[in-house]
């Protein structure tokens, strides 16, 4: 195999985890039985637009109307479902006037209808209405602290639930006694619902918690009112039993994409759907696991193919941060620790189409990319440590360019050992 074959396996088995989230192959087999009165429809994410969409196709018959709302540049014509767009991953004017619109329509149902919920990742940002007495600007500075923090997911969820109105069971409340069924395709490690979307339709299990800790840990910079927030329990903590249907995950991409390398005579190493930590130290770990293939074929033989899903985290400093997300700092940290080895390609990419804040997927690494940018005058390492990633996959041709797919399952990551 060369390194050109490596990369269109790689290529492939990318296609076929972010197909195995398409909310039109997904969706319709996990709908609820259909209303006797109307169908509102309510949510937020990512994939909220090609959600709606999909349930529109499946149910030409039924009474819809809703409101949902998802990032720019993610919309999709839908004829009976508003679809808003709003801002993420820091939330904006136009993602809490939808998230008030949401908020009003599930009230709208009546004893026959149905409230159905589409949840997807990215509801965090998207799904935005401040607990009293906070304001917008409050949760605009919160969620900056949260993105260079270095709080795993889970702690930035708790975070996120105490200061909502929404998240945290808030649309759950906001539906009252009408039927109420979710429909959602995680993002998170463990698909906890109370993790997607910060857990619009779920109670939050950490509704009574002190979270002092995690305000400690968000610094200097808190806002005053969120510091006494997260110090005290939520007023709306209440247990509840959802209906709650996990449509699309992580580790079923995951398999999806393992078929494909099964299918090309590849040993697929699932190593799991929840890796989490810094994006530079997983790719440390992932380089050693890689050399262990190659060197002692374990946990398998070459060619193998390490695949794995999960959200690294990439903590930035004082100093103004280069250009790159999670996914091009973990691959060109592998790079580095794999120091040119022979026969190891990789890519890692986030399945909503856009690792972080650039316009790229992620990317693919060939064997020769510290050499190639070395050739151009780049030094890798230096890069690395000014968090300039993307700036080195873009001048080498290494990135991988999705638009948005209109679905999220989390990062894709797969190294590839030929021998």
């Amino acid at each position: 195999m060369t390194d050109d074959d490596a990369r269109d396996l790689l290529q492939r088995m990318l296609e076929a985890a972010i197909g195995a989230a398409d909310p039109a192959r997904a969706l319709a087999r996990h709908l609820p039985e259909k209303p006797r009165g109307r169908c509102i429809v309510v949510g937020g994410g990512k994939a909220a637009a090609s959600m709606a969409r999909a349930v529109e196709q499946a149910w030409p018959d039924v009474d819809l109307s809703g409101v949902v709302v998802t990032r720019y540049g993610h919309a999709t014509p839908t004829d009976r479902i508003t679809v808003r767009e709003a801002s993420h991953p820091v939330p904006d004017a136009a993602a809490q006037e939808a998230t008030a619109e949401i908020m009003a329509a599930a009230p709208e149902a009546g004893a026959d209808d149905l409230v159905l919920a589409l949840v997807s990742g990215g509801g965090s940002s998207l799904l935005t209405l401040p607990r009293p007495p906070l304001a917008l600007d409050d949760l605009i500075a919160v969620n900056r602290l949260l993105l260079s923090s270095g709080l795993s997911i889970s702690e930035m969820n708790k975070v996120r639930r105490r200061l909502s109105q929404v998240k945290g069971g808030g649309l759950a409340r906001a539906a009252g006694q009408a039927r109420l069924v979710t429909l959602a395709i995680s993002d998170v490690p463990g698909d906890d619902p109370g993790a997607i979307a910060s857990g619009p339709t779920v109670p939050d299990p950490t509704a009574r918690e002190d979270l002092s800790h995690l305000a400690a840990k968000l610094g200097g910079g808190l806002p005053e009112a969120v510091d006494a927030m997260l110090r005290a329990p939520s007023p709306d903590a209440a247990d509840f039993a959802p209906d709650y249907r996990l449509i699309a995950t992580p580790q079923g991409s995951l398999a999806a994409a393992a078929e494909v390398a099964r299918a090309a005579g590849v040993t697929p190493v699932l190593l799991g759907d929840a890796l989490e930590g810094e994006a530079r130290e997983v790719g440390i770990a992932m380089a050693g696991i890689a050399r262990a293939v190659a060197r002692h074929g374990t946990p398998a033989p070459p060619p193998a193919v390490l695949i794995s899903g999960g959200e690294t985290t990439v903590t930035v400093g004082d100093e103004a941060p280069g250009r790159g997300g999670r996914n091009t700092e973990f691959l060109l940290s592998l790079a580095l620790a794999l120091d040119g080895h022979a026969g190891i390609s990789a890519a890692a990419v986030d399945t909503d189409g856009i690792d972080g804040t650039e316009i790229a997927a992620g990317a693919i690494a060939g064997p020769d990319l510290v050499r190639d940018a070395a050739r151009l005058g780049i030094d890798a390492r230096r890069m690395l440590e000014a968090h300039d990633s993307f700036t080195v996959f873009e001048r080498l041709g290494g990135l991988v360019t999705t638009g948005p797919t209109l679905t999220n399952v989390n990062d894709f990551r797969a190294i590839l050992i030929q021998g």
